[in-house]
Order: structure tokens, then sequence, then C-alpha cells
């Protein structure tokens, strides 16, 4: 695009974006935290970064409503728009979800996850209560895709080196719980892999329950379908994401799952200036069409987005000058997942060939690919030297709870002083 051809906008609630592949690494320590998102405004100089939400989109007028941080809400006229919304967290109502579940969607809840598992190390150590103990130290991870396996790989990992550190504290005291619905972890991989990887986790005192649900968590007290029964601090919601139910406002077309339905040149049905992208885009897979199967869909992950990030930038560059526009098509690569340190498994797609690896190997694959397809040099660079500083120096197991709630103490510190009970009795008398 030649400068001056056209202003592009961005408009977002947060002033950066997420590397979400990175955010078990990020539960761990292995990565810090700034080096997991990028900046909008750095990385896109020529663009209007606007920090706010799009509530509605008028496409007849062509303008979308904006709520900022702050202030009055306003008026955005466009000529061209693109869906790029994400997806959120796939939830059920679950009696005690909403208020014990950390979900697994953004840095804050990865950081938020890191401290939470550390502060119950430190609950446990300091007391003798053991009904208190066990509930701090049992750790419940309903999901077994990427997400939950990878998080629960890496968190396990995280606290085994920190209870190194406690007196009263060892891995034996811990406990570590997945549960799927389905009747495999990691089908990503495929069944071998997936396989591999559940006695992987095993064989390091993960309990894995399959087929199973579970039915509610009030107060920390955990029903699984099949019976079991637990108490925990701890529950981590990894079952699935949804498209960002924001969609349904901006009266596109949207699929039976609620993606914004899309033509392969990922422009939205039914329109010439709209287009739409990653996992709130539903995206013919032409592969797999050509392979035989009709209802062949691009699955919500990185691999895809940040291919069809490009084509669309091309697309949308081509409708402005009348150019036609090209279809996005991809075969898959294959698939990575880190299961803790110098842990994981990989396969490889070359061609026909599948190349199925695990161990230390495909850890080093895992962490190949994601360090290569993470935005900037920038940050390239300096996750790179978080992982190099890894191999020489012990990972970080300090808990920066009160980050959660950084005024309080200062708040505590500036009450007014309670008046004593004896003073107000003479004061009382007096009168």
């Amino acid at each position: 695009m030649r400068y001056g051809e056209a202003t592009v906008t961005v408009v977002d609630p947060r002033s950066y974006m997420t590397y979400q592949p990175f955010l078990p690494e990020a539960a761990a320590g292995n990565i810090s935290p700034r080096h997991v998102v990028v900046p909008l405004r750095r990385v896109l100089p020529k663009a209007e970064v606007l920090t706010g939400r799009v509530t509605t989109i008028d496409q007849d007028r062509k303008v979308a409503t904006i709520a900022p941080l702050v202030g009055e809400a306003y008026e955005l006229p466009f000529d061209y728009l693109v869906i790029a919304l994400g997806a959120v967290s796939r939830t059920f109502p679950i009696p005690g979800l909403a208020e014990q579940g950390i979900g697994m969607k953004g840095i804050e809840e990865s950081i938020g996850l890191r401290n939470h598992v550390l502060e119950q190390l430190d609950k446990a150590d300091s007391t003798t209560d053991e009904e208190i103990r066990r509930k701090a130290l049992t750790f419940v991870f309903i999901g077994g895709g990427f997400a939950g396996a990878e998080t629960i790989g890496e968190v396990e990992d995280m606290a085994r080196d920190a209870a190194k550190y406690y007196k009263n504290v060892s891995r034996e005291d811990m406990r570590f719980i997945l549960v799927d619905a389905a009747d495999k972890i990691l089908p990503e991989v495929g069944p071998k892999l997936g396989q591999y990887g559940k006695e992987h986790l095993e064989g390091r005192g993960v309990e894995i329950y399959l087929s199973t649900s579970m039915d509610s968590c009030v107060d920390g007290h955990v029903v699984l379908k099949n019976g079991l029964e637990v108490d925990s601090n701890t529950i981590v919601w990894t079952a699935g994401v949804k498209p960002n139910p924001a969609l349904s406002r901006f009266g596109l077309p949207l699929g039976p799952r609620g993606h914004v339905d899309c033509e392969p040149t990922l422009q939205v049905k039914g329109t010439d200036y709209i287009w739409a992208a990653g996992d709130n885009a539903q995206v013919p897979d032409l592969v797999g069409r050509k392979a035989g199967n009709e209802n062949a869909w691009c699955p919500p992950n990185a691999q895809h987005a940040l291919r069809q990030a490009k084509v669309l930038g091309d697309n949308v560059v081509s409708g402005m000058r009348g150019f036609p526009q090209k279809e996005y098509e991809h075969a898959n690569k294959g698939a990575v997942a880190g299961l803790g340190l110098h842990k994981g498994v990989a396969m490889i797609v070359m061609g026909k060939v599948k190349i199925k690896l695990k161990g230390r190997l495909a850890w080093y694959m895992h962490r190949g690919y994601h360090g290569m397809a993470m935005p900037t040099w920038n940050r390239k660079i300096r996750v790179l030297a978080d992982w190099t500083l890894g191999m020489f120096l012990k990972r970080e197991v300090v808990s920066l709870g009160a980050m959660e709630n950084p005024r309080e103490e200062f708040y505590e510190a500036a009450k007014p002083a309670p008046v004593a009970a004896a003073k107000t009795g003479e004061k009382a008398k007096a009168s």
C-alpha cells in the first residue's frame, strides 16, 4: 500500500496483542509476561490505535459505534472493515465456575495463575491444618486440549521446582487432576502422541480422568460426573473457546457456532467491503475440501490465524484498487505442544509424510516454531533471551500475589484510625 493511500484505524479494548501459545510458559515463569505481548502503538506507528470496544456496526451507513475506556460513545465512519475479535473461553452454567474458575485466554490470567499457585504453596507451608493444606495443594484443570495439557504440564513443573524451597511442602503433598469430556487428550497431535502425552503426565503424578466432566465447584468443592469429589482452591478452565459474543450485535452472517461466515477469500458472505480472519471467522478449508471433506473448516489456531492475516491484508488492498481477491489455502503443517521443561510432543507434516516426535526433541520443535512465529524481532529476541537465561539461572519462584490488589496495603494505612472502645466509653460518661 502506498503512503497516504488509506488511513488504518485499530480498535481494541487492550493496547497490546497477546501471543497466546506462550501463556503456559509465562504461567510457569519461563518467559517474562511483557515479552508475550506486543504493544500495538509501537508496532503500528502509522496506524491510529483506539483503546475501546466496537459496540454496534451500521452497515448501511458504514459507521461503527466506539465505546472508549472513558467518556461518551461516538461513531466512526469506515470504507472497509476487518473483523478480528478472536475468541473467548467457552463456559457452561456450572455452579461455582464463575466464582472459582481461572481462565487461560490472556496474559493477566496466566500471571494470575502463577501467583495463585505459588501463594497456595505459601499457605500450605505456613499451616498445620491438614484440611487447609489439602485444599491448597489440590490443583484441578478442566480441558485436555493444547491449553489444558500444556498448562498443567508447565505448572506442575514449576510447582515441583518451587517445592524444593519449602520445608513443609513436597511434590508428594500436591495433587494435580486433569479432566476432559473426550476420551483422549491432545487430539491435535493424533492418537498415538496423545496417548504418549497422557502416559507422560501420569508418570509425573498427574491424575487424568477422561470421558467425564465437572458438575459443580461451589466454594472449591469439585464434583465430577464420575463421582470423584475433591476440595481445591485452584480450578483452571481450559475447556475450549467460542467466538466473541459481540459478533451477534454486528448484523453479520454467522455460522452455526457463532463464527462470521466467510468466503475462501476471507470476505464476509454477502459483502464486498468486510473481511474476517482468525478465531472469530468460519473459513472454508480448501485443502480439506479438495481431499473430499465438503464440511472442512479452518481450525481456530495460531497457524491459520497468522497466515490468514497476510492474505487478508493483500485482499483488502486488492479490494480498494478493484483487483481480484485471492483465496486462502493452507495445508496443515502439524502441531507442537510443550509439557514442561524439556518435555513435549510434535507432529510435523511434510507433504504426505507425518513425522512424530516426543520428549526433548519435540520440545525443541515447540520452542523453535513458536519462537519464530512470535510477532516482531523485538519480541523474538526477548523471548530467546529469557530461554537462554533459563539455561543457566534457576527458575524464579516468587509469588507476587499483591499485584491482584496493589492498593490494599496503602488503603489500610490511609484509613482513619479506629476510636478505642475505652475512650469512647469515657466520653459517653462525661457527657
